[in-house]
């Protein structure tokens, strides 16, 4: 009986880790919907008050009120102004109690020079369980990835 206890008990964590998985999933397909449907308060909303991000070239920038004026300032403008759309894909994450850490592949269509051309990269992901939700604890998003491929805007 005890060894059925101890296997339930495995099952039950295996099982918890799928679902805390498949909720970093949808995190991060929403923080990206948010960010090109232009709602950045939502997008925002997806980080933790400890935030850090490292975002293309535009240096690490720590704590939500950081964060929130690199997006106000200078990402909103780029979305606006290239048109471009992105998505990610090929997750790999890992959940460690109310932890995670992950990576992904994005990919950005981009709207200028035509015909459309396109840049890949990587995010690199921390997350972190708050009041049972999964957000973002650090974001680190590079392009062009691999470092090999050049200095792509």
């Amino acid at each position: 009986m005890e060894d059925l206890t101890g296997k339930v008990k495995a099952l039950e964590r295996r099982v918890q880790e799928l679902e805390d998985t498949e909720e970093i999933k949808k995190l991060h397909r929403e923080y990206l919907f948010f960010i090109s449907n232009l709602e950045f308060d939502k997008a925002l909303a997806c980080f933790s008050d400890s935030i850090t991000v490292d975002i293309a070239n535009y240096g690490v920038r720590k704590g939500k009120e950081a964060v929130t004026k690199l997006f106000e300032e200078v990402i909103y403008q780029n979305v606006v102004q290239s048109k471009d759309a992105h998505f990610t894909g090929q997750s790999v994450i890992a959940v460690k109690g109310d932890r995670a850490e992950g990576h992904w592949m994005f990919y950005r269509l981009l709207y200028k020079p035509s015909p459309v051309g396109w840049v890949q990269g990587r995010y690199d992901c921390e997350y972190v369980r708050v009041e049972q939700s999964w957000k973002f604890s650090v974001m680190k998003m590079k392009r062009p990835w691999p470092e090999f491929l050049g200095n792509v805007p």
